[in-house]
């Protein structure tokens, strides 16, 4: 038996009976940009991350690109980030003007540690850029703690995390909601993914929500009145619908991969060479990957190939050592703890459909290479 990573197909076979007749009249009614199901979404979304402003736009990539835009970054300004995430983090500061300043991360949760992030701080910092890695907080009012003081806006990268919750002071809050701005990706192999591209942006400040709104609109309010330069990210009529039409189910699907996910720990950790992902006691995991650290990871990932499971490796070359950030001049051994996570890590499939079966040939593949 093959166990895919994801299973994209199995879902659509659950749903597509909720989505294909509404799709169907949104096709008749030719309502292809900026229609009511855009703002359906962006109030629905702003809701589950305790936000008052939801801004669709048109990937997970520009939601992190225009809050960074709307800081107006000149030559020379940074923004702090972890080095231990996808490419379009760091790829966005870039894109916005500012240099990213790459800090380490905790050895536990894989997310960015606030005491290197205090360290990293210059007179030219602008803004910090935490990422919820994998699907759980990064400690978010730490890092606010040292954020607001100095007047430093935080940017939460939550493009793997919607949905998510952390207690922060005795009570829930939501990945998104508790920064300057959030973002949200909703690639197709998102918890939340669309069939197609898409992203949203949440905030809490008016006039910086009507600002990103301009901003993905050509910088205008107002067909051909032009406030600033912005560029064209807008989500997709057809996109916000395949997405309100999958929410209801989000709760649910973030269950059933928390479900999987501690059937894993429970099967594997008494496996000297495995250890299974930590909990942060604060956070409420959704579990976008159930990511290992293992030993002989490299020969182990061999091994699952050739059994047919699907797995893969988040993110072998941390973002210091890519070689289009050569000039930062960042090298190995800089961040140890991030170097190490890359030399370390497997990520298994936790989609919520899979079925016990499959969950058992995950666990024997991995238990035959270690006897």
């Amino acid at each position: 038996m093959n166990v895919p990573l994801l299973d994209l197909v199995a879902q659509y076979r659950d749903i597509k009976d909720e989505i294909l007749p509404a799709l169907q009249e949104l096709i008749e009614s030719q309502q292809f940009i900026m229609g009511t199901a855009v703002g359906q979404l962006e109030t629905e979304v702003a809701r589950l991350s305790d936000a008052a402003h939801g801004i669709g736009c048109a990937s997970g990539t520009d939601a992190l690109l225009l809050p960074l835009k709307a800081l107006a970054l000149q030559p020379g300004d940074e923004v702090v980030t972890t080095a231990f995430t996808f490419f379009a983090t760091a790829g966005a500061i870039h894109n916005a003007g500012g240099r990213p300043v790459f800090v380490d991360i905790e050895p536990d949760t894989f997310n960015i540690a606030p005491a290197a992030v205090e360290a990293a701080l210059t007179p030219r910092t602008r803004a910090l850029l935490p990422v919820h890695l994998f699907g759980q907080l990064a400690p978010i009012e730490r890092l606010l703690a040292v954020a607001t003081p100095r007047g430093l806006p935080v940017i939460e990268d939550a493009c793997q995390a919607i949905g998510a919750r952390r207690r922060i002071d005795g009570a829930w809050r939501a990945a998104g909601g508790l920064g300057w701005a959030g973002a949200f990706s909703f690639f197709p192999s998102k918890n939340l993914g669309a069939w197609g591209d898409g992203g949203m942006i949440v905030a809490n400040d008016a006039v910086l929500a009507e600002r990103l709104r301009r901003l993905r609109l050509h910088g205008g309010a107002k067909q051909y009145h032009h406030d600033e330069i912005g560029t064209n990210s807008r989500l997709d009529t057809l996109q916000a619908l395949v997405l309100l039409r999958k929410l209801p189910h989000l709760a649910d699907w973030s269950a059933r991969r928390r479900a999987h996910a501690a059937y894993y720990t429970a099967a594997l950790g008494d496996l000297p060479a495995v250890r299974p992902p930590v909990i942060d006691p604060a956070n409420e995991h959704i579990f976008h990957q159930y990511t290992l650290r293992v030993e002989r990871r490299d020969e182990l990932s061999a091994h699952l190939k050739a059994n047919g499971i699907g797995h893969a490796v988040y993110y072998p070359v941390p973002l210091h050592l890519q070689p289009c950030f050569a000039d930062l001049g960042y090298r190995p051994g800089a961040l140890p703890e991030t170097e190490r996570a890359a030399r370390e890590v497997v990520s298994l499939p936790v989609y919520p459909e899979l079925t016990t079966p499959q969950l058992d040939r995950v666990v024997d593949a991995i238990r035959a290479f270690y006897r």
